[in-house]
């Protein structure tokens, strides 16, 4: 629709009295205002009308540079108006969740196997997220297959990201028959293949999505973390070809408030290395990331998604509990509708919603940040396969070792993928 005309300012009194001649150049600069804002009204909207940097709870879900009135590929409807699915509340919902048992899925990691690491409780798994005012589409795990019928799905990004791999490949496993699915993993890439719908979900280790010297999929502690400026080509092109992306990147930059910048290669012997604020740091990878989607997917045959930043619980003072404690031992959900831990840094949620505002790559934001936070007893927290001997002082006080950051499989990452999927198909 387009816009009204500015409604006319009040005659004042010479006006009426006599005519004024108005240069050609006003009626110039008239016209162009008023094509320009026939054009691009609607990204003017979306662009100052609903993004916040200031209250980054409030970022818009869906950033993208298309038209309303142009479909995306693979929409089979639309969200009613007026909905935001990021915004809601968790309901306690015992008949329907978990949409599926850990044991009934042999593809979660003993990383984020809870239940198997003698976690006395399954309440995490009971909470069903409640938008406002609206409702999530079930998930349908034979139309996400028959949506993947010869194409290939990938997500890309870190540990975070490789647990929502692991639960859409959960949530879908089940509707394929044993002899015709598989799992492979090799060099920084785990493919789960549906053989019948010559389908593949993948995942691809890139913690930063640029090239970086963290980027062994398997030893990559490394406390000095470096990326190289511009080098997202390294990675990228073995993501060439797929027809759906889940990217994310955050907790890996989180070192400080600089981060280190390469110039070059890793290979040179005299490296040059700057340290820029960590917010121009991530605020450069993102433009790369864009300008990558911009030249190799297809916008009418393909659909780019970012995933917001995973909060961690690491301080419960954050919501009011133990100075010295955190997420373990913690059964109940944050209730302060306002919460905001101190993990989650609001300038880089501005960062995103500053420079996607500003791109016409149509790329849908998912924002799950806000409604993870609630949940500090969805951690995988002691429940989970320790890789090194604990020591007497760490038995002693299992606080030291719960680990905050990751997620039980079933759990969270779940409703991750039930958002992923109605933005998919209901955007």
């Amino acid at each position: 629709m387009k816009p009204a005309p500015p409604a006319a300012a009040p005659p004042s009194s010479s006006v009426l009295l006599r005519k004024t001649r108005l240069s050609p150049f006003f009626f110039a600069l008239l016209a162009f205002i008023f094509f320009v804002t026939i054009l691009y009204g609607e990204d003017f909207s979306c662009i100052f009308g609903q993004l916040d940097f200031d209250q980054p709870r409030h970022l818009h879900q869906s950033i993208s540079a298309k038209k309303k009135s142009e479909k995306l590929p693979f929409a089979i409807g639309e969200t009613e108006r007026g909905c935001d699915i990021f915004n809601g509340r968790w309901v306690w919902d015992k008949e329907s969740r978990p949409l599926y048992e850990e044991d009934e899925c042999p593809y979660i990691q003993p990383q984020l196997t809870c239940q198997e690491h003698g976690r006395p409780d399954k309440d995490y798994q009971h909470w069903r997220w409640q938008p406002n005012g609206c409702s999530l589409p079930s998930f349908n795990a034979t139309l996400m297959l028959e949506t993947l019928r010869g194409k290939r799905m990938m997500f890309i990004g870190d540990s975070l990201n490789r647990g929502q791999f692991v639960s859409m490949v959960c949530l879908l496993h089940r509707s394929i028959p044993k002899h015709a699915k598989s799992m492979k993993t090799f060099g920084s890439f785990n493919v789960f293949t549906a053989k019948e719908y010559n389908a593949t979900i993948e995942f691809y280790w890139a913690p930063f999505l640029l090239e970086s010297n963290s980027d062994d999929a398997v030893v990559h502690r490394i406390s000095d973390r470096i990326v190289r400026k511009g080098s997202i080509n390294k990675h990228g092109k073995h993501w060439k070809g797929a027809d759906i992306i889940v990217f994310n990147t955050y907790l890996w930059w989180m070192t400080g408030q600089q981060f280190k910048i390469l110039h070059g290669s890793f290979d040179d012997e005299e490296k040059e290395i700057v340290e820029l604020p960590t917010e121009d740091a991530y605020r450069m990878a993102m433009k790369i990331m864009l300008r990558w989607v911009k030249k190799n997917m297809e916008r009418n045959k393909t659909r780019v998604f970012f995933t917001s930043m995973s909060p961690s619980h690491e301080k419960s003072i954050d919501w009011g509990g133990d100075p010295h404690g955190n997420c373990y031992n913690e059964t109940t959900l944050i209730e302060d509708e306002e919460y905001w831990g101190s993990d989650c840094r609001k300038g880089v949620m501005r960062v995103i919603g500053e420079v996607f505002s500003k791109t016409k790559v149509p790329i849908t934001f998912l924002n799950i940040t806000k409604l993870s936070s609630y949940r500090r007893d969805a951690h995988t927290s002691i429940y989970k396969k320790q890789w090194n001997p604990l020591t007497p002082e760490q038995l002693a006080n299992p606080a030291s070792y719960a680990d905050c950051v990751h997620w039980c499989l079933p759990g969270l990452q779940d409703t991750w993928n039930e958002l992923l999927f109605a933005k998919l198909f209901y955007p």
